[in-house]
């Protein structure tokens, strides 16, 4: 029997056979749409295809950024920055960068001056490279912080910098492409067809990650195996659709909002990714399941008192990789002045895992449905393939509220609104 990576179990979920048979015929008519539509699908079957040339750019301007810079800066916001940064964070160490790696800062994804002037002090003693991450080429905090710091790498390597300044666009629309190719700088191409949350496995992802130390081609070998295992139709198969249709079964019964959490602080940047993946696709007329985000057991001391007995409104997804790299042991104390010498030898990741288990436990006798998915290690490949199946898990959700899951026409709409009062002010 064919084992997958996300194993899942679930706590007071109310799903038996009798449910997920209520859902086949629904489920194999949407995956049929996804899998034969051409309306921003592209994501789908693009860990399928060969990458092997741009797997091989991308690892020599990696060495050729390594040699040259300290800090290498990605410009972008939304899709453009978080599934890189959700990668980068949950496997560089907590303090400090991996040995083959450059440090990687991120900006354009919000529009604060302070950030801004702190960022350019920052770099002032360090070689650098940018990276411009835009789609359509045209957001407005993308725009602007470009706007900066290509002046600023201007100002201080001259013709050089254009060497320095790599732009990842729209291959046909995006203006960015434009100013790509009059000033030299070199650029990779967002695929037409794959939006900005659905990009992390185009170069929008694989290069700012590539460039942190961490290995793409594990990554993506992940990524290629979900969609593999994930192309089954048959709900009983599909781990990914199973998971879509647990969720519209808790939607439809007044559970609006979800929570996501972990048990490992390097994940936090995972979760902000996991959050506009499903908010976008879902949120829109009048529909979809609030996606928020929690770290255990931190929030367990904020929000926990509220999951255990408040509203009943949320549902749990409780997310756990059995390993992680590096764990310490409980030491013994000759005093035990603190009590604690029972857990002395036991690992602080054998005590965090019991964390999970008690806390999951806990909030289904409380009456709240806890979905656990466990993954066996927290490493490029594992990483790769849980983000292939929430993209899956997120496409089909969205369709099963009867919702396009690749449009987002309400973040349109704040960008009208600010940009009519940029150009109008009173």
């Amino acid at each position: 029997m064919r084992t997958h990576p996300v194993q899942t179990t679930l706590l007071n979920c109310g799903i038996s056979n009798e449910v997920l048979n209520t859902y086949k015929e629904r489920v194999e008519r949407f995956h049929f749409e996804l899998e034969n539509s051409d309306d921003m699908t592209g994501w789908i079957d693009y860990p399928l295809m060969d990458h092997e040339q741009l797997f091989r750019e991308i690892e020599s301007l990696k060495e050729e950024i390594s040699g040259n810079a300290d800090v290498f800066v990605v410009i972008g916001i939304g899709g453009s920055f978080l599934g890189a940064r959700a990668v980068q964070e949950a496997l560089t160490p907590y303090f400090g960068a991996r040995e083959n790696g450059t440090e990687v800062k991120y900006v354009g994804h919000h529009m604060s001056g302070a950030y801004l002037q702190q960022l350019l002090h920052y770099l002032d003693d360090k070689e650098i490279y940018i990276n411009v991450v835009s789609k359509s080429g045209s957001t407005m905090e993308t725009a602007l912080a470009f706007r900066v710091l290509r002046q600023y790498m201007e100002n201080r390597y001259g013709d050089d910098a254009a060497q320095r300044i790599i732009v990842t666009t729209d291959p046909e629309k995006s203006p960015l492409k434009r100013i790509a190719e009059k000033n030299g700088y070199r650029h990779f191409a967002v695929p037409p067809d794959i939006g900005g949350r659905y990009s992390v496995f185009t170069p929008v992802g694989l290069l700012p990650i590539a460039v942190a130390g961490i290995n793409i081609r594990s990554f993506m070998e992940g990524a290629r195996n979900a969609a593999l295992e994930l192309k089954e139709s048959d709900l009983t198969l599909n781990h990914a659709y199973q998971y879509a249709v647990i969720r519209n079964k808790l939607y439809n019964e007044g559970y609006s909002v979800e929570v996501l959490a972990s048990f490992e602080p390097a994940l936090k940047q995972f979760h902000e990714w996991w959050k506009q993946l499903f908010g976008e696709s879902e949120g829109k007329e009048g529909r979809g399941i609030f996606p928020t985000c929690l770290t255990f057991s931190t929030d367990l001391h904020a929000i926990g008192q509220f999951i255990q007995e408040g509203s009943p409104i949320l549902f749990e997804t409780l997310l756990h990789f059995q390993e992680t790299e590096g764990d310490y042991i409980v030491p013994f104390d000759q005093r035990n002045e603190d009590g604690l010498n029972y857990l002395a030898g036991r690992s602080f990741n054998e005590i965090n895992a019991t964390s999970k288990q008690g806390t999951a436990l806990a909030h289904a006798e409380g009456g709240v449905p806890v979905i656990q998915l466990e993954m066996k290690k927290l490493d490029e490949y594992h990483l790769g393939y849980l983000m292939y199946f929430f993209m899956k898990a997120c496409a089909m959700s969205a369709k099963l509220i009867e919702v396009n899951p690749f449009d987002q026409p309400g973040v349109e709409a704040y960008k009208r609104k600010m940009l009519e009062l940029l150009k109008n002010p009173k």
